[in-house]
């Protein structure tokens, strides 16, 4: 082994970083649960770290033959306000994987079944206070079916609208969910480098 690989696996070895001394939980609901951590900062000092630790949640970027694009408006009760957003939702214990959880949420808000599913990546919305992973989705070939949405759902509204359009609310700030913007960017992304 060479000198430089000798020291940059020593450098490796020895890099500041947060070590878990030990965990408990402190609050735990159906949906996440908050922990509090005993760990060592990377400056060696001790501390407690308070965080979110969450299943992950889905978001679909489906599209249909028309080159429309499934987008929801409700009321985000964390938020207070009706927001723009595309179906999503919290992966489930009953869901086998988080694209059966993507599938299983775009049927339930919109309707909507897909032939074709990809993984267009996975986004961490807050690193600093949650573990929480959202992985989005794109749906295609897309056939029509009836919602079956939760009671917390009754204000959510489904329009088709077309790729550009939706793409241009994320240009103009209102939407704001980030695996919506992450899903409605790199579908466009993408599609202009087919284009070249």
């Amino acid at each position: 082994m060479s000198a430089a690989r000798q020291c940059l696996d020593a450098a490796m070895h020895h890099e500041q970083r947060w070590h878990r001394l030990n965990t408990r939980v402190v609050h735990m609901t159906p949906w996440f649960e908050v922990r509090e951590d005993s760990v060592v900062r990377p400056d060696a000092v001790e501390d407690i770290y308070h965080h979110v630790v969450s299943p992950g949640s889905v978001t679909v970027v489906a599209v249909n033959d028309d080159d429309h694009v499934a987008v929801t408006r409700q009321w985000i009760y964390t938020h207070e306000e009706r927001q723009w957003r595309l179906p999503a939702g919290s992966i489930d214990k009953v869901d086998r994987d988080p694209r059966a959880a993507a599938e299983r949420e775009l049927a339930e808000e919109t309707g909507a079944r897909a032939e074709q599913w990809e993984q267009l990546g996975r986004v961490n919305g807050a690193d600093s206070f949650t573990n929480h992973v959202d992985h989005v989705f794109l749906a295609t070939a897309v056939t029509m079916g009836l919602a079956n949405r939760e009671g917390a759902e009754a204000d959510l509204v489904v329009h088709w609208l077309p790729f550009d359009e939706a793409l241009n609310l994320v240009a103009c700030g209102r939407i704001r969910h980030a695996g919506s913007v992450y899903g409605l960017l790199s579908t466009g992304l993408r599609r202009n480098t087919e284009r070249r």
